[in-house]
């Protein structure tokens, strides 16, 4: 018996912590500019989402803190895991994103990335921080709804 979780098919990483620590709404899938390496570090599933953000810059978006692994047999080339990696998405899109960033206690944050159609694909949402007591109100009714599901198994 497997303890991992299911994914859907094609699921590389999920960020567990953005649904932690962010009230999340306003989801987008967005393409990534990668290099050779890094694919083939992805398809290991040796990427990390630790404290990764969306960052606008003249009109671009930027990745950040995402963390990929290097390729142990990438050849001479020097890679850096943790460099800005560019996101491709549309202008009116960049432009709608970098607005609501710019209000007070939003952010955008990487929920989740994943092969479609044989490209990398990651998944992006506005995140609006959570208070503390927010995130022990959830843990309180995960664990109460997990206890219920016990029950009606019994």
């Amino acid at each position: 018996m497997s303890s991992k979780k299911k994914q859907s098919p094609g699921t590389i990483a999920v960020n567990k912590k953005a649904r932690h620590l962010y009230e999340l709404s306003e989801f987008l899938e967005a393409g990534i500019s990668l290099t050779g390496p890094e694919i083939k570090s992805i398809r290991l599933g040796r990427v990390s989402f630790q404290d990764a953000y969306v960052e606008f810059r003249q009109g671009s978006a930027f990745v950040v803190k995402l963390h990929i692994a290097p390729y142990e047999n990438a050849g001479y080339a020097p890679q850096d895991p943790d460099r800005d990696r560019r996101l491709l998405m549309h202008a009116r899109e960049i432009a709608r994103y970098a607005g609501l960033v710019a209000q007070k206690g939003l952010t955008v944050v990487p929920v989740r990335m994943y092969f479609q159609h044989g490209k990398v694909k990651l998944e992006i949402a506005v995140g609006r921080g959570k208070k503390l007591f927010d995130k022990r109100e959830d843990l309180k009714r995960r664990a109460e709804e997990r206890d219920a599901q016990r029950e009606m198994a019994r």
